[in-house]
């Protein structure tokens, strides 16, 4: 259990005081009791349908797609990338994230689950989520989706896997150029040297403590996938991205990486939206009903749809 030296908000009982343990063997068990539950789906003003679409090497991954009652079509649309460290599964919170865009950003929701380490380490969920990315343009007339307004987002590992997506997209010269890219407290660097990294090794909920065990179970074999995509922050350029809205925790390892990437976007002349969510710690937002993270989550929603209405 992680120690609460940090002054967290206490609306984020009980979650303000639990790290997870990190092991090959918790990995595993973990991986098996948190599918996001089917019960969750049910909700009067949405549809959810599964599909199954080709991944990373022509696997198969599953996606779930949202689309709220009476949608106007073409509909923008906006690919929904859940974080878990590489290893965990999306869980209930992430699915409830993903149906409040849905119905009030008004856009269909295309939520990915790719496949985790250690089983599929690198490249594999850069890849099955880059194939989402691809494959939901592919087939936008049969999902009445309007291709110019498709948009991308990411929590933590899903922040990483967001932008990697977006970046493999410019790198290949993809048809599918996304409209945004929306981060919250994202991993981005892979150098795990920065000022919070090193602050922030008990914080609850994640810190650089289970980051360091987790990284040789997601990422085994550095070779097999380039810096750009395993360290977006270390890539030559930042040039050619969507814009972007990114958000960190205060009291978060990886607050100092969301803040990098800001300024290497910034630089390279692409226009940011930056939040910070004072008194919360990574995967705050768990605690969904929270008045912060209510907040925040308006925030993210109010940008979405800027950004849609925009185009």
């Amino acid at each position: 259990m992680a120690k609460t030296k940090y002054p967290i908000s206490k609306e984020f009982f009980p979650f303000n005081k639990f790290a997870p343990p990190m092991s090959r063997r918790f990995v595993q068990l973990a991986q098996m009791g948190m599918k996001t539950p089917k019960f969750l789906w049910k909700d009067p003003q949405l549809n959810v349908q599964s599909r199954m679409i080709p991944g990373y090497q022509g696997s198969e991954i599953e996606v779930l797609i949202l689309t709220p009652n009476r949608l106007t079509k073409p509909a923008p649309c906006l690919v929904h990338i859940h974080g878990g460290g590489f290893v965990f599964e999306g869980s209930g919170s992430h699915f409830k994230l993903a149906m409040a865009y849905a119905k009030e950003a008004r856009c269909k929701v295309v939520y990915v689950r790719y496949r985790l380490a250690p089983k599929h380490p690198f490249p594999v969920p850069q890849e099955d989520c880059y194939a989402a990315l691809c494959w939901v343009y592919d087939h936008a007339d049969e999902l009445a989706i309007d291709r110019n307004r498709i948009g991308v987002t990411g929590d933590s590992a899903g922040g990483t896997l967001t932008v990697t997506s977006c970046m493999m997209a410019r790198d290949r010269g993809a048809k599918v150029n996304p409209l945004f890219q929306l981060l919250v407290y994202p991993w981005l660097d892979g150098r795990n040297n920065s000022e919070s990294y090193h602050r922030y090794t008990d914080t609850p909920m994640w810190n650089s403590t289970l980051s360091r065990k987790v990284g040789p179970i997601m990422n085994p074999d550095p070779s097999s996938t380039p810096l750009a995509y395993r360290s977006p922050a270390e890539a030559d350029s930042h040039a050619a991205l969507p814009p972007a809205y990114v958000e960190v925790a205060e009291f978060d390892c990886l607050h100092d990486d969301g803040v990098l990437y800001t300024k290497l976007l910034r630089d390279a002349g692409i226009p940011v939206e930056f939040h910070e969510a004072r008194g919360t710690m990574h995967g705050f937002d768990t605690v969904f009903r929270a008045p912060t993270s209510q907040k925040m989550i308006a925030k993210r929603i109010a940008f979405i749809k800027r950004m849609f209405e925009e185009k």
